[in-house]
């Protein structure tokens, strides 16, 4: 028989051994094999500890890691602090999720990236921008679309694209002359589209076609004259069109 046709071994615990045979078993309350908190399968302890909560602050130090991040999603609030620090990263992750937001701020430098972005998720926004500099592009993403428009500023010269085109996309219209000279051309194809008219003017002569075709949707027609020898057709049709003419490249424009 292949390793893919063995049947699945179902881990069933010896309830001779578990301290609440005589309450919850009698109490059908627990089944081995199927709703257990000694086994080691994560599907019967979370079983377990969704039947009788009460058990689970119990085994937030247990020495099996996934009984303790399981224990994490039942035990109150109050007992998850002194588990910020656990070893293992997947007990913190649960932790992060089940916090308080003002405790929070004790794994902003938590060195797993997903706890971290859990952090990002939930954190108060007042507090928020001390992840603004974090390592990992993920974790900025979360902060540039969480933070405050006023306080993106910071996020502006961010070296991932990501993260700037989040920001282009939230930056208060009034700043967005700030990235017109952003490297990347999806990033000023964004702020293309949200400049005001007369502030467009500025990606007119951007070397990105589709930047400047973006602009010329935008503008005012007495500032497209510069673009009716554009070498780009696409952007001399928008031209002729915006300024009354027709909207068609001629073979001529085309060569």
């Amino acid at each position: 028989m292949s390793n893919q046709e063995r049947p699945v071994t179902l881990p069933i615990a010896d309830c001779s051994l578990c301290a609440f045979r005589s309450k919850t078993l009698l109490m059908g309350r627990c089944m081995p094999g199927d709703t257990c908190i000694t086994a080691e399968s994560g599907r019967q302890i979370d079983r377990f500890l969704r039947v009788n909560p009460a058990y689970a602050e119990h085994f937030l130090h247990d020495a099996f890691w996934e009984r303790r991040a399981i224990a994490v999603r039942y035990a109150p609030q109050k007992a998850l602090a002194e588990l910020v620090h656990d070893d293992d990263e997947v007990v913190r992750r649960a932790v992060a999720y089940r916090l308080p937001v003002s405790q929070l701020s004790q794994l902003l430098n938590d060195s797993d990236r997903e706890v971290r972005m859990t952090v990002a998720d939930r954190i108060a926004p007042e507090a928020l921008e001390q992840l603004a500099n974090d390592p990992d592009y993920i974790v900025r993403l979360t902060v540039a679309r969480r933070l405050p428009q006023g306080r993106l500023f910071r996020l502006i010269r961010d070296y991932d694209i990501q993260v700037r085109k989040v920001v282009a996309e939230r930056l208060p219209e009034v700043s967005l002359g700030l990235m017109v000279n952003d490297e990347s051309p999806e990033v000023r194809r964004i702020i293309a589209e949200r400049m005001s008219p007369d502030d467009a003017v500025l990606l007119l002569g951007d070397p990105d076609w589709v930047v400047r075709y973006t602009a010329v949707q935008r503008v005012a027609p007495e500032n497209l004259s510069p673009l009716l020898d554009d070498p780009e057709p696409d952007v001399r049709a928008a031209v002729r069109q915006r300024l009354g003419g027709p909207a068609q490249t001629t073979i001529l424009d085309v060569l």
